[in-house]
């Protein structure tokens, strides 16, 4: 992306649907003061240009360029209020928060009566929806309040608030620990990646094991059980158990499920944990399981209750389609799957602004490996192309050294013998660079490397060669995560059997159904 778009006021503006646009100039418009508004100029030149070009606003003598700055600060907090204002987003922080900004004032000018009863309606109503931070405040305020406004009942009074007082605090602590090991597990994965020896294995046991807090499951809220399974999870797929992280991610999601007034509430939550629960479950080759777990979530997002802003529509577009494309890995029905490029290909440019590059790269990969899967090396390559020429990309390193052995494997297929030994001598400089590789990959490099010396004759016996080589990993504990991204094993099947590597790879699947 050029920095004309990253310009943070200009991002803002083109975010806006036409109904948000329209209630931004009606917020203005209020007061026939403000028609003229400099700030309000400014919005609509935003609005109709095409991309960020400051010399543009500076030409049009709204304002001066001493005076810029302050003019987009301004118009920027204006368009957020306007959206505060809008009832899409007025969810139950917003509504909780507004309550308590609202007996604050009525604090502040001495009406204390008033004061404390928004504050017990708000109160109640931010326990119920699980907002205990803001349910803390509230204790807090009505504290300050209760020494001020003297009632016969300050005795009892003072008791029941510290006891809240002590029980939201208690479990505001318990929040904070789980959902600090969770967050630092997820960096974790994150900025390492999942564990490759015995010795990686122990220091992310004893981390987990240290900052683990003790806790009475019975006693723990929704909040404290959903950052609880977000920290088993992410640990559980640092240690690439599989099993495990489809446990916990079940957990996650049946919390919801179990609390469904929870799920308008935390949509998001919501769609990462049928993500998580897709993930494992596609890492397990639970294939029946998954569809069901994919149709379920689809349904969810339909329905006219779930919110409906860009965030979660992006989310959404991003996590359904992510698992169709695996749902047609599981059953080796790529043929079937094709339809879904020119849906995802529009829904990136839709959503290009909330979604990371990272994930874009992502579904490029997972496109290239359905062509591969469907036999068209030649699309397969001009979507690996696109991984591997983004020079800009922070990635995992995996993922793009797999996008590379994948890119040497479809040139091979397409019989591109020169591209092939350019596409060697680039990945070899990338290799390099690498930390750490997969015994899978070095095999295939190697395999790859000798394939111009191997006479024609002696080719099936290679393959085997390779093939009996890589099974010895398809179990290991730290080397079977290779064949996730890559199903190396079917391609050297679909050579030694003469058959398509889609047939080899549905086969599979077909064993495998339950």
């Amino acid at each position: 992306m050029t920095n004309a778009h990253k310009d943070a006021l200009f991002v803002l503006v083109k975010s806006l649907s036409k109904s948000e646009k329209r209630q931004f100039k009606l917020y203005v418009g209020r007061l026939g003061v403000n028609t003229d508004a400099k700030f309000l100029a400014l919005f609509n030149l935003l609005d109709k240009m095409r991309k960020y070009d400051e010399r543009q606003i500076l030409d049009s003598g709204i304002v001066k360029k001493s005076q810029l700055s302050n003019l987009k600060a301004h118009l920027y907090k204006q368009i957020l209020v306007s959206l505060r204002l809008n009832p899409v987003n007025q969810n139950v922080r917003i509504q909780i928060r507004e309550q308590l900004d609202f007996a604050t004032i009525l604090y502040q000018k001495g009406l204390y009566k008033q004061s404390l009863k928004i504050l017990e309606k708000a109160k109640s109503f931010a326990i119920e929806n699980e907002e205990k931070n803001v349910a803390y405040e509230i204790v807090e305020l009505e504290k300050v309040i209760e020494t001020q406004y003297i009632t016969r009942s300050i005795p009892d009074r003072a008791d029941e608030l510290a006891i809240e007082a002590k029980e939201l605090s208690a479990q505001n602590v318990m929040t904070s620990k789980l959902s600090n090991l969770s967050l630092q597990l997820y960096g974790m994965m994150l900025k390492v990646g999942y564990v490759r020896s015995d010795e990686d294995l122990q220091k992310v046991k004893s981390y987990f094991e240290e900052h683990m807090p003790k806790y009475d499951i019975e006693k723990l809220g929704f909040r404290e059980k959903l950052w609880l399974y977000k920290a088993h999870l992410w640990y559980s797929l640092l240690i690439q158990d599989f099993l495990s992280a489809y446990k916990y991610a079940s957990k996650w999601v049946d919390l919801f499920y179990e609390n469904k007034h929870m799920i308008p509430l935390n949509p998001v939550f919501f769609l990462k944990g049928n993500h998580y629960l897709l993930e494992s479950l596609f890492f397990v080759k639970y294939a029946s399981q998954f569809r069901e777990t994919l149709e379920r979530l689809e349904e969810q997002v339909k329905d006219p209750k779930f919110p409906k802003n860009d965030n979660i529509s992006s989310l959404a577009f991003l996590y359904i389609n992510t698992n169709k494309l695996n749902l047609h890995f599981l059953e080796g029905t790529f043929d079937k799957g094709i339809y879904l490029v020119n849906i995802i290909e529009y829904g990136i440019k839709k959503h290009r602004q909330q979604i990371d590059e990272h994930h874009i790269m992502l579904l490029y990969y997972k496109i290239a490996c359905l062509y591969f899967g469907n036999g068209d090396n030649k699309n397969c390559i001009a979507y690996l192309k696109k991984i591997i020429s983004n020079k800009k990309l922070k990635m995992r390193e995996d993922l793009m050294c797999f996008a590379r052995v994948l890119s040497l494997v479809a040139h091979y297929e397409a019989g591109m013998d020169y591209h092939l030994e350019v596409q060697l001598k680039s990945t070899y400089k990338f290799l390099l660079k690498m930390n750490d590789l997969h015994e899978v990959q070095k095999e295939m490099i190697k395999f790859l490397r000798n394939l111009g010396d191997i006479y024609p004759t002696d080719l099936k016996g290679e393959f085997q060669k390779l093939y009996n080589e890589l099974k010895k990993y398809e179990n290991h504990p730290y080397e079977k995560r290779a064949f996730l991204y890559l199903d190396i094993l079917s391609w050297l099947e679909s050579h030694l059997q003469n058959k398509p590597v889609g047939q080899i790879i549905r086969e599979k699947a077909l064993a495998l159904t339950r």
